[in-house]
């Protein structure tokens, strides 16, 4: 079985945190399927991160409630399609599935393959297309083509936890890579703030974060300042954009104590 030496640290990291949100008195989603993956070596990686900055517990469970809602919003006005790049150990096709959508999965082999062993060993028919294969050095678009992806269905493509990993012109050619080849579609993703990459921001915290993800040898390496820009520029349309800490705010009904929840937004654009 894969462990958490072939996936990446980060999959088990963001797993180990949407976890911890079942076991809040008062959950603001519930994931009854993540507890597959997990086990002592993802604990003790979630716990390295987590000590020495407390706050990324919150933004994982922030975003993963978006990301959700946005999805059942998507589901509810008639999408025929999720595709979730770099998925990593996301649940959504299992926990959401839905009467007449299909679901796409892309991430490397490994993680694809330690979720068909964690998903068969759990009796579960996820019903999922698990896509190995990396959507920037492969192609994105003959990914999907070689697994019977419909590009004429319209479709929501959730992009969580990626943005920041990759150069901002790699972010934009994908974003380009839909438009021009799928005829329909929403695409949500989450990105920071330039001055958390490079480390500008004046709060000590901040950086303490960013080197964290460095540690993991998950560098964050691009930021975004004006979403409505990079929007215009790749040809696509904001519907809405919030900061995590105006998110934090609607689902907890207070306010978030770091200042990264200022730096840390979520977006959803159309075609």
């Amino acid at each position: 079985m894969s462990t958490i030496k072939d996936v990446s640290g980060t999959a088990f990291v963001v797993a180990e945190y949407r976890a911890e949100e079942n076991r809040e008195l008062a959950p603001i989603y519930f994931d009854p399927v993540v507890e597959l993956f997990l086990n002592d070596a993802s604990r003790e990686a979630a716990a390295r991160v987590s000590s020495r900055f407390p706050a990324v517990k919150d933004m994982v469970k922030t975003r993963t409630r978006y990301f959700d809602d946005m999805l059942d919003t998507q589901i509810a006005a008639g999408i025929g399609q999720v595709v979730i790049l770099g998925a990593g150990l996301d649940t959504r096709g299992v926990r959401k599935r839905s009467r007449g959508v299909r679901y796409f999965e892309i991430d490397d082999p490994a993680t694809m393959e330690l979720k068909r062993l964690c998903y068969a060993n759990a009796r579960i028919d996820a019903g999922v297309t698990l896509i190995a294969g990396n959507y920037v050095t492969d192609g994105l678009i003959d990914l999907l083509q070689s697994n019977d992806f419909e590009f004429d269905v319209p479709t929501y493509f959730i992009w969580e936890g990626n943005v920041m990993y990759m150069p901002l012109a790699t972010d934009k050619q994908t974003m380009v890579q839909l438009k021009r080849h799928v005829h329909q579609f929403w695409l949500s993703f989450d990105y920071l703030t330039k001055s958390v990459i490079t480390k500008t921001t004046g709060d000590a915290s901040l950086t303490v974060l960013v080197e964290s993800f460095e540690a993991m040898d998950a560098p964050w390496v691009s930021g975004i300042d004006n979403v409505d820009i990079l929007a215009s520029e790749v040809g696509l349309r904001v519907v809405e954009n919030m900061t995590t800490g105006q998110l934090y705010r609607k689902y907890r009904g207070r306010q978030a104590s770091s200042p990264i929840f200022h730096h840390y937004s979520i977006c959803t654009l159309e075609s």
